[in-house]
């Protein structure tokens, strides 16, 4: 501990690292430098350089990341259509990188030795945060307190924040913890501990019910250039502008509500609930662009690598090579994908309605059912007659 002469903290300002920015002085006896990324938390971060302050903060950093959170981050990982478990859109995961990326730069900037996160000893983030940290600066000494101190859980944590007059957003009424972004909101812990137990419905931030939607759909129209949404409704968006700009009309709408029983990177399972209205209509309409501009076999190729492109996202491994070649492949496929789709929006429902690309693969006259046309049907005897070779060959060997 005495070699640790100033350490920089991923800081939120929420229960664990209000904890331990105290605990991080009291333990360790030198300078505690705050930072907090900005990435569409909203209101939340209004007070975050106050308290941090009046908790025992020597600096405070707060950076305005959302245009790069999106840009670099966000729109990468949806040109491949990443999906963890065939429902989770990693709204968490894909911040991290960042977040400890930007903490790593301060860290230099400021001459600091340690970098330090509120992560749990039981969670994803804490592998996702080190492995970001060993990637970018490996001679950054690591302090990790949920596996170092001796509060074993978040009763503890209030207690302590009580003892130390530290104010702190969770509450016994409301014990479940939340992240936010401009991407989605999660929520987990408490109440949501069980699986069996519905989310409370004031526990909604981003969307609302079903029930409570408007009663009316509502049409978007998104553009798409080489993979990445860049208009809606025909207004051109910067990227943070654009996600907000459908967060807001998802949310009307009640779209993106998720509530399931993920697998864990370190070996359990957890619930989780998540709003994602922007990015569900993102991915809906993504791959109805796609369907009209990728080739058949690069998208079944692309396809059948995203299990494993978004398994590394949600670990942890954005900057390792594996992920990053991933990405070159992804990146080079998605040269085709401009063009625009049309989605109607109700009662927590995203439906596309239509679709179009000035280079489109769909071709009327091949396909349609008139007569006319290149495609001569004659030509599927000898292509099903090959196909069936093998399956005849097998079929003759059992009759013997």
């Amino acid at each position: 501990m005495s070699a640790i002469n100033k350490i920089v903290l991923a800081y939120s300002g929420g229960l664990d690292t209000s904890v331990i920015l105290k605990w991080l002085k009291e333990t360790y006896q030198c300078p505690v430098v705050a930072f907090a990324a900005d990435l569409g938390q909203g209101e939340e971060l209004a007070e975050v350089a106050e308290k941090a302050k009046a908790t025992g903060a020597d600096e405070v950093f707060i950076e305005d990341l959302k245009e790069e959170f999106v840009r670099d981050f966000v729109w990468p990982m949806f040109r491949g259509n990443a999906l963890y478990e065939g429902a989770y859109l990693l709204g968490t995961a894909i911040a991290r990188p960042l977040i400890a990326k930007a903490q790593v730069e301060v860290a230099l900037r400021v001459g600091a030795d340690a970098v330090s996160h509120g992560a749990t000893g039981k969670g994803n983030d804490q592998v996702r945060f080190e492995l970001t940290y060993q990637a970018l600066a490996p001679d950054l000494a690591i302090i990790a307190p949920w596996r170092e101190w001796d509060l074993a859980g978040r009763a503890e944590c209030l207690a302590y924040a009580e003892k130390h007059g530290i104010p702190v957003p969770v509450t016994k009424d409301k014990p479940y913890s939340s992240d936010r972004n401009l991407l989605h909101i999660s929520f987990e812990g408490g109440i949501l501990e069980d699986p069996w137990a519905e989310p409370p419905a004031d526990m909604f931030v981003l969307t609302k019910s079903p029930e409570a939607a408007l009663d009316t759909p509502q049409y978007v129209e998104i553009n798409f250039e080489r993979g990445d949404p860049v208009a809606v409704d025909g207004a051109g968006l910067s990227p943070a502008a654009l996600l907000a700009r459908l967060n807001d009309l998802g949310g009307e709408h009640g779209v993106g509500r998720v509530d399931l029983v993920e697998n864990r990177y370190v070996g359990l399972k957890s619930r989780g609930v998540y709003e994602t209205p922007g990015g569900a209509i993102i991915r809906a309409a993504h791959r109805a662009v796609e369907s009209l501009t990728l080739d058949r076999e690069v998208m079944h190729l692309r396809d059948s690598l995203m299990p494993r492109y978004a398994e590394l996202i949600y670990y942890g491994y954005w900057y390792a090579p594996e992920r990053q070649v991933l990405q070159k492949l992804i990146d080079a496929a998605q040269q085709p994908v401009t063009g625009a789709a049309r989605l109607k929006l109700y009662k927590g429902n995203v439906t596309v309605v239509g679709r179009k690309a000035p280079k489109s693969l769909y071709q009327p006259s091949l396909v349609t059912f008139e007569a006319g046309g290149d495609y001569q049907q004659a030509d599927a005897t000898g292509f099903i007659r090959l196909n069936a070779l093998r399956l005849k060959i097998a079929a003759k060997l059992e009759g013997k």
